[in-house]
């Protein structure tokens, strides 16, 4: 099942971000296989001011405990964590159904 997994960081926690940030490469890179897709959110000035993740888990609890895991999660650089299931319907220009 596929799951989002939207992340936003804490206010003026930029620093910390950029402090963890080959962590949390080396975290995404070790779960590659399950990532449809990720990256950065944006504020107004183009800084990542949270994240979005599309990963393929195989229930709620094996998404969240991703979350949990991530080494952004565990410096507390997230104000909020939100993991919902998602259905593709368009994918690659076209219906996924």
């Amino acid at each position: 099942m596929l799951f989002a997994i939207i992340c936003t960081d804490r206010p003026g926690s930029l620093d910390l971000r950029m402090a963890t940030r080959a962590q949390h490469l080396a975290f995404l890179e070790l779960n590659k296989a399950a990532i449809q897709f990720g990256g950065p959110q944006l504020d107004s000035d183009g800084k990542p001011c949270g994240s979005l993740i599309l990963l393929e888990a195989e229930d709620r609890a094996s998404a969240e405990g991703f979350a949990a895991a991530d080494p952004y999660a565990k410096v507390d650089l997230f104000e909020s964590v939100i993991v919902r299931p998602l259905r593709t319907v368009f994918r690659d220009g076209q219906l996924a159904e």
